[in-house]
């Protein structure tokens, strides 16, 4: 889940880059593009000065709509002599406005923006700079720059607090679910302890307690495995599972039926371990004896497909929503009040990771029951 979660995170920063670098090329292309244009109003805007000063008995309504049409484009006018004539679209007071046109001409000067204008006595030149639109696009990559970068904060932020918070759930998940596997043993040598009490010791007695002390070798086994590949060894499935029934059907209510049916054509032993295998089938029959709330039929069949061996678990509970079908096999997901959250999902890095199989739901309907299902390969 981290791998995949870090994965995502790679994939967010390249299109993040790729974003930002994308609409900074478009907008300065389209910042150049305005300032092309505005740079010919302005040549027509000199035009039309020309054009006055030369024909002043001309028709000069049309002159006069194009020197009025410029809006934005702050423009001055200046003599020969470099004295100011008129200018556009510059806030200026009245005390101070000699100062500030002075201050903006020279600022116009510098970037060399100016038009010249001939004229019959002598020459004019018109200074102008780019309009507060254009200024304010261009400015407009950074500002979506600062808008991302702070995204990007944001998420980074975000996973890094979902991977503590998932870790977190693991370990908690993981400490309930080491009292959840020791809790049946444990709890049955308490009866048997009891029983010797009572001064009923008789060598059934000998021999269930011997089977719970057992179960926590097992126990044991299966923690020291987790986080390290497990050895597979030719084994009889159908005899394991056998197994895991038996030990159980005697821990739990007597009003759950265990029905065991062995299809199989074949009997041959297939790669297995052993320890972690029972594991998952005491997962599965202790979610389903709890989702029967202790009263209904649990029904394990064992069959072949082709180069699988497949196992159907069926039970008579509550049934699984089919938009949890998936859900359920994740760290920390659990329908119960005093749930752990775990079992399933490491059920499933058991048969999938260790045993390169399967595990899903293959149906499930409220109120009538679940059948999962196990695929191993057989080589």
């Amino acid at each position: 889940m981290y791998l995949k979660n870090r994965n995502w995170k790679y994939y967010f920063l390249l299109i993040a880059i790729f974003i930002i670098t994308g609409s900074i090329f478009y907008t300065n292309n389209l910042v150049k593009k305005l300032g092309r244009e505005e740079v010919k109003k302005v040549e027509l805007w000199a035009e039309g000065i020309r054009s006055l000063q030369l024909n002043p008995d001309q028709d000069v309504s049309l002159i006069n709509r194009i020197l009025e049409q410029n809006e934005t484009i702050p423009v001055i006018l200046v003599d020969d002599s470099g004295n100011i004539i008129d200018y556009r679209n510059i806030k200026v007071s009245e005390q101070k406005k000699d100062k500030i046109l002075r201050k903006k001409l020279r600022a116009m000067k510098e970037e060399n923006h100016s038009i010249e204008v001939d004229l019959v006595n002598g020459k004019n030149y018109i200074y102008f700079d780019d309009s507060s639109l254009l200024n304010h696009l261009a400015w407009y990559p950074f500002i979506q720059l600062g808008a991302i970068i702070t995204f990007i904060l944001i998420a980074f932020i975000a996973f890094s607090y979902s991977k503590s918070a998932e870790q977190n759930q693991v370990w908690v998940g993981m400490s309930k679910e080491t009292a959840h596997q020791l809790g049946t043993p444990i709890s049955s040598l308490m009866a048997w302890m009891e029983l010797i009490k009572l001064g009923n010791l008789d060598d059934h007695l000998a021999k269930e307690m011997a089977k719970d002390v057992s179960r926590l070798e097992v126990i044991t086994e299966r923690f020291s495995k987790i986080g390290s590949k497990p050895v597979l060894k030719p084994g009889n499935l159908m005899l394991q599972l056998n197994n895991s029934i038996e030990y159980l059907k005697k821990r739990t209510s007597g009003k759950v039926d265990f029905i065991l049916e062995d299809k199989r054509s074949s009997k041959e032993n297939i790669p297995v371990n052993a320890e972690l295998f029972s594991w998952v089938i005491e997962n599965l029959t202790k979610n389903a004896v709890d989702a029967m709330d202790g009263k209904g039929v649990l029904r394990f069949s064992l069959f072949e497909k082709g180069e699988q061996l497949v196992l159907d678990i069926r039970d008579t509970g509550k049934g699984i929503t089919k938009k949890h079908h998936k859900t359920i096999f994740k760290p920390g997901f659990t329908s119960k009040k005093r749930g752990w959250g775990l079992g399933l999902s490491l059920s499933k890095r058991i048969i999938e990771n260790y045993h390169r199989g399967k595990i899903f739901v293959v149906s499930s309907e409220i109120g009538k029951g679940t059948l999962f299902r196990i695929i191993l390969p057989t080589k």
